[in-house]
């Protein structure tokens, strides 16, 4: 691949590159680069964790970038998740969390191998160097802005919060610069991290991130966030509205169940939780099933088949994301044909997944995270 054809599949699909010139910039050194995701360990792994962000992972792979997910056991712990037990939470991410990326990845046409998994706690382990990068970002970066940073955690910025939380973006900060990260890629809604870490890049003595002897900024890659099934909490949208800042809100969550589907759902939950979905007759914008077929399907496939009775219609061939928008805006495609399309393609790709985990290891690594999940729901 040239250049111009890895900024073209290391961009795709994302809302923001912070910024484009650097990415060229680092792609015409002809180093090897180092990409980081990285994911709090808090229960299922729904299609925004596994198959929206793993597709952009997979993405990165292809185009010649060292590939590497973050168990953010550390960052889980701080945020109050999967019953705020430390040693649970290491034995999910290394066992089902592992796991159930791996699946997704292989599913996606990849080899779990080429991913490097690093738990937060071994990076961490008599790391001197790693705690001395968290106090060096946090001179650096002011209260304000930290305080400011919590949104990373799925908290209100005016939420009233322990010290704890407060250090939780100087960490994620860190463990960019402390692995050499030169691509730093989540959800539009960890920009606040990943603005300091621009910010601070050329100020840090003790872990600058280097490009064989040159210290450069990360570029930080933004993918899309896919929406849950809900209908939103205002609707129709006003215009004033920040829009941007609904969406987040919106987005696919696993404290949403019947909002999402989680990767490993039999049949059965998917078509029950795709059939109820909000998805308006000729709506597009805010449409969580217009958003999974553009983001989920076309995102992979050339054109799609969506089976129609004759009486409707006939089979409606879809070869692109504004094919699909038109069609469905001039009430050509109906919403419960696109829903059952959905349905269907999704669960003949996710089938692997699901079998994967009924039996043997994976399914006891499964039926311990549900318990737990029920464990804490019930004392909630």
């Amino acid at each position: 691949m040239n250049i111009e054809e890895r900024v073209k599949l290391i961009s795709r699909l994302t809302e923001e590159v912070m910024t484009m010139d650097d990415l060229h910039l680092l792609l015409s050194k002809n180093e090897k680069l180092q990409h980081y995701i990285g994911f709090e360990i808090s229960g299922k792994i729904h299609l925004g964790t596994g198959l929206m962000c793993l597709q952009k992972v997979k993405d990165f792979h292809d185009a010649g970038v060292s590939c590497l997910i973050f168990l953010a056991d550390w960052h889980t712990w701080l945020n109050d998740k999967l019953s705020d037990n430390r040693d649970i939470i290491k034995q999910v991410a290394v066992g089902y969390f592992k796991e159930g990326m791996s699946s997704v990845y292989r599913c996606l046409g990849g080899d779990p191998k080429d991913l490097n998994f690093v738990l937060g706690s071994d990076l961490y382990d008599k790391n001197n160097k790693y705690w001395e990068t968290v106090v060096e970002i946090s001179k650096n970066t002011t209260l304000s802005r930290m305080k400011r940073s919590i949104t990373i955690l799925g908290r209100k910025e005016e939420e009233a919060v322990d010290f704890a939380k407060l250090i939780y973006p100087a960490m994620q900060v860190a463990d960019i610069f402390i692995q050499q990260i030169h691509l730093p890629h989540a959800g539009l809604e960890q920009r606040k991290a990943h603005v300091i870490v621009r910010d601070v890049a050329k100020k840090l003595k003790i872990s600058p991130l280097l490009l064989g002897k040159e210290v450069v900024k990360p570029v930080a890659i933004h993918h899309h966030l896919i929406l849950g099934l809900q209908k939103p909490t205002i609707w129709p949208i006003p215009k004033e509205i920040d829009r941007q800042e609904l969406w987040a809100s919106m987005k696919m969550s696993k404290s949403k169940p019947d909002g999402c589907v989680f990767v490993h759902d039999s049949p059965e939950e998917i078509r029950r939780k795709i059939g109820q979905a909000f998805c308006p007759e000729k709506e597009i914008n805010f449409n969580p099933i217009i958003d999974w077929v553009e983001f989920l399907v076309l995102s992979r496939e050339k054109k799609i088949i969506i089976k129609r009775e004759l009486k409707h219609g006939g089979d409606l061939e879809i070869e692109s994301a504004l094919d699909l928008k038109e069609k469905f805006q001039n009430g050509e495609l109906h919403p419960e044909d696109l829903k059952s399309f959905t349905a269907d393609y999704l669960i003949n790709f996710l089938a692997p997944i699901r079998e994967h985990f009924t039996n043997g290891k994976p399914k006891k690594m499964l039926d311990e995270l549900e318990g737990l999940i029920q464990s804490h729901n019930s004392k909630t």
